[in-house]
């Protein structure tokens, strides 16, 4: 199975940019559509952004698009989410997801379609 862990979260101001990190370990990363989610305080966890497996099909969640990007480096076994205009209500433990998969262009914007989660990281915009 895949092994998943975030980075690259922290505190910042309002409109500044971060970048997540999620690094794979225990199987290549390209047999595997991914995905952002977060997780803000007394919330449901919520869908922020998919990759499939090549990178070719991508989808955002309206509260982002325009200002997140996600992208995949299958080299690397790693996916990223590149978060610029930040926003305090981006504030939320933000997670990887991992879903094995063997067909390309596919993504999946609910948690449950998802088999492998990494432990999150702490995103924080004050105002």
């Amino acid at each position: 199975q895949v092994q998943l862990v975030e980075s690259g979260g922290g505190l910042v101001q309002a409109g500044e940019s971060l970048r997540l990190s999620c690094a794979a370990s225990g199987r290549t990363l390209s047999g595997y559509a991914m995905g952002w989610f977060r997780q803000a305080p007394r919330k449901e966890r919520e869908f922020v952004a998919a990759v499939s497996l090549t990178g070719g099909n991508t989808r955002y969640a309206d509260s982002v698009k325009g200002r997140f990007t996600i992208s995949r480096d299958n080299a690397k076994n790693a996916i990223y989410l590149q978060m610029n205009s930040l926003k305090p209500e981006d504030t939320a433990v933000y997670y990887c997801a991992a879903k094995s998969l063997f067909t390309d262009i596919v993504v999946f914007t609910t948690p449950h379609a998802y088999n492998y989660w990494g432990q999150g990281t702490q995103v924080t915009v004050s105002s």
